[in-house]
């Protein structure tokens, strides 16, 4: 069995299922007078089937469906004898079994805690820091992020040898579940200067923004001496405006689902669309300079490139290749930094795959494309 990690949120099996035994089993019909009996004698099953669990979400058995798509089409081996009266026959019968099936376990749009809204957040100043540079002064910054939430922080600008900065710099998060969250705030490199925490309870919905003053602490724990030296304090503006009754209505198989093909698509083909989204750990011998970007071993594109073709690409494969460019090594301008040739079969089965791959002749570069298939 192999199993494999992808971006989305999901876990993918892949199985080889071989099964043989001798049921020996006899099915007897009676009617009119006549008898007829069907022995099987022989039963094989071979399978290659994928197994998806997805989307992975916080609740019990911690995925929402699960779809099986075979690799290869399932056989099933059946040798049987018949007989009816004096007449006997035997026969092998071979069953083609189904290429896709899809189970529910839970509703996904109550198992899976989608967006419910949107904090508005806005850092207006802070006031009274606390020194941490070794020459006296301090350039402070401030981070936010959502408890509960895998994203990275936001940030806003530095405020370079000022204890007294003013921002006036707004950010918008999304918001799974306002009843637990909270809004996080850090303040200065590393969190040195101090952070405190806004519950979104403490928000009443689609009302003018709140203007908080708060204290910045060492951390959130009340019985901290720690907390009690004063560090400062920042100013934030917040607003909660949840998401109306008909945007939450919209069903999770609609926003998960892959576009059709535009008008003009030849029919029987489709359009294959590849989403470059970054690599890592690229390195070059005499430059690493991923096009069109400079000295950089984490590049990141987020380009979309599309293709019209006349029927499905389930028998080829996508080359993609990083290459370094330098305008100052004459001798050696491009440098190939690795690449990745990707089956598109699995694209075509499943309409949409989002994976990292090792990127060959690189050490330990890997890139992550996204492919969608989208039929006419």
């Amino acid at each position: 069995m192999k199993v494999y990690t992808t971006e989305e949120k999901e876990v993918i099996m892949e199985l080889s299922v071989k099964w043989a035994g001798n049921p020996n089993v006899i099915v007897a019909v009676k009617s009119f007078g006549l008898k007829a009996t069907i022995q099987v004698v022989d039963l094989q099953v071979c399978l290659a089937p994928r197994v998806t669990l997805k989307p992975l979400v916080p609740s019990f058995p911690c995925f929402a469906n699960i779809y099986v798509s075979l690799m290869e089409k399932g056989l099933i081996l059946c040798l049987f004898l018949a007989s009816t009266g004096a007449y006997q026959r035997s026969g092998c019968k071979y069953v083609l079994m189904a290429q896709t099936l899809e189970v529910q376990v839970l509703d996904p749009t109550k198992a899976l805690k989608r967006p419910v809204g949107i904090l508005n957040a806005k850092v207006l100043r802070a006031m009274k820091l606390k020194k941490k540079d070794l020459l006296g002064a301090s350039d402070p910054y401030v981070k936010l992020k959502l408890t509960g939430d895998n994203l990275p922080s936001n940030k806003t600008t530095v405020k370079h040898k000022n204890l007294n900065p003013e921002w006036n710099e707004e950010f918008s998060l999304v918001v799974n579940d306002p009843e637990s969250q909270a809004l996080e705030l850090h303040v200065g490199k590393h969190d040195k200067m101090g952070m405190n925490m806004v519950p979104l309870k403490e928000l009443p919905p689609d009302e003018e923004p709140k203007e908080f003053t708060l204290d910045l602490l060492k951390n959130m724990d009340p019985n901290d001496a720690q907390n009690e030296k004063s560090r400062g304090q920042i100013v934030v503006e917040l607003t909660y405006k949840p998401f109306k009754e008909e945007d939450l209505a919209k069903g999770f198989e609609e926003t998960q689902s892959v576009q059709k093909a535009p008008e003009g698509t030849p029919e029987g083909g489709g359009l294959l669309v590849v989403i470059v989204h970054e690599a890592q750990d690229v390195e070059g011998k005499y430059h690493t300079n991923p096009h069109p970007m400079k000295k950089n071993r984490d590049p990141r594109w987020e380009e979309e490139f599309q293709f019209t073709v006349e029927e499905p690409p389930s028998n080829d494969k996508l080359h993609v290749e990083v290459v370094s460019t330098s305008s100052r090594n004459l001798l050696r301008q491009k440098e190939s930094l690795g690449y990745a040739d990707i089956s598109l079969a699995d694209v075509v089965a499943n309409k949409r795959i989002n994976e990292r791959h090792h990127l060959i002749d690189s050490k330990n570069g890997r890139i992550q494309i996204e492919l969608q298939w989208r039929s006419s």
